[in-house]
């Protein structure tokens, strides 16, 4: 059952889903939710603050119910093939991402982020968690001998980067009603591992 906060925030979503997020009004989210707005300032004291607000929850409810575990540093060995690695980590995002909530959220925030700073800010945290998920993963990878990387943070960097604009890709052919192209990433990680893969 959610709780009044988690009321506002879905009923937000909603709201922008349905009108964009510029349009959407302190008073419009209070009669949706069906309380003053004076009820609602208790809650939020501005609209940005629930935006942000709805990037925590509907993350952390997409993780719980995507089962999204951190992964487990100690698991990985050099018996695993990079590209297994590789092509887990980014399903286990994908399955969060596009998470029904979380997809309408996204569709949501990239289609205002050019014009609200809320919006630009929840894009660039979001960027920012997949860059030092990424780093972390690669340094284990480098210390287990699974991967070489000259400069380690460069690549995490480039394949976080890469990886990110693949899967906004796929999100804008979805939007269009387009199939998801799976051999770009398949591609993708196959160069990737041709060039960073420790040799056996």
């Amino acid at each position: 059952m959610k709780n009044r906060k988690e009321e506002i925030v879905y009923a937000t979503l909603d709201l922008a889903a349905e009108n964009g997020l510029g349009s959407v009004s302190m008073q419009q989210i209070a009669n949706k939710v069906g309380i003053t707005k004076a009820s609602l300032y208790n809650h939020f004291s501005s609209k940005e603050e629930i935006v942000t607000a709805m990037y925590e929850i509907l993350r952390s409810a997409s993780r719980r119910k995507n089962l999204v575990a951190p992964l487990d540093y100690d698991r990985l060995t050099p018996d695993i093939p990079l590209s297994v690695i590789l092509t887990g980590a980014i399903d286990t995002y994908r399955k969060m991402v596009n998470d029904p909530e979380m997809f309408r959220f996204y569709k949501v925030i990239m289609s205002e982020r050019a014009i609200n700073p809320a919006a630009a800010e929840i894009m660039v945290k979001e960027t920012e968690t997949m860059i030092h998920a990424t780093k972390t993963l690669f340094y284990a990878l480098q210390v287990k001998g699974i991967a070489f990387f000259e400069n380690v943070d460069t690549a995490a960097f480039s394949f976080a980067m890469t990886v990110h604009s693949i899967i906004d890709y796929e999100c804008d052919r979805k939007q269009m009603g387009m199939e998801s192209d799976q051999e770009l990433m398949e591609d993708y990680i196959r160069e990737f591992c041709r060039l960073y893969a420790a040799k056996k």
